[in-house]
């Protein structure tokens, strides 16, 4: 199998959960939306997104699609299948619709706007976005103030979802720190070495720096 990725959000974090999970895949560094390489991966994903994982009966395209096979492909509970899984579920789908798109939406605007030239800041959305950050990490910081993990006593993908774009937020500056449990939490996920550097051995070229 192979999975094809970049140092963005998704693949990274689809890069790391291969990595936590010890899949036996390939990886291989890609640029689909270049149009000189697009044609070579619109068979695998025609939104011409990564990551992508080839291999399965059917190219799998979207992160989660992808950590959820990985996850049954090694036999890891990573992925819970037990009756934590509705849990797990429910902080995926809580995640992706509050924290995480908040996360997302400041780093567009401050980080991947202005790594790629894509056009200016949009101020107001920032603001808003930052505003629902706090809404949401309020109840996540609640929800992690008497345990480590979102689900169960150990990590699962729920935890790497939540967090896909704290690796980022040298550039988007949201106040983790504000929120203890969040911090710790966070800092629990950076001792795991798959995902505080999941690029470790991989030929993959640096991320534009963000012009200041």
């Amino acid at each position: 199998m192979k999975l094809y990725f970049s140092r963005n959000a998704n693949p990274r974090l689809a890069v790391a959960v291969a990595k936590y999970l010890a899949a036996d895949v390939q990886y291989e560094f890609a640029a689909p939306q270049d149009p000189t390489q697009a044609e070579r991966y619109r068979h695998l994903n025609p939104n011409l997104l990564l990551p992508i994982l080839e291999g399965p009966a059917r190219p799998l395209w979207e992160a989660d699609a992808i950590a959820c096979f990985l996850s049954r492909r090694t036999g890891s509970s990573f992925w819970r299948t037990d009756d934590e899984e509705p849990e797990m579920i429910r902080w995926i789908s809580w995640g992706k619709e509050g924290f995480v798109r908040a996360t997302e939406t400041v780093q567009w605007e401050l980080g991947t706007k202005r790594r790629y030239n894509i056009g200016p800041t949009d101020h107001d959305a920032v603001a808003e976005a930052t505003n629902q950050f706090h809404a949401n990490a309020k109840i996540l910081d609640a929800e992690l103030a008497n345990r480590d993990w979102l689900v169960g006593d150990a990590v699962s993908y729920a935890d790497f979802r939540m967090a896909t774009y704290l690796p980022y937020n040298d550039v988007a500056r949201l106040p983790i720190e504000d929120y203890p449990a969040i911090a710790r939490w966070n800092a629990r996920l950076e001792a795991i070495p798959e995902w505080a550097d999941p690029f470790v051995g991989l030929t993959a070229p640096p991320l534009p720096p963000v012009p200041r």
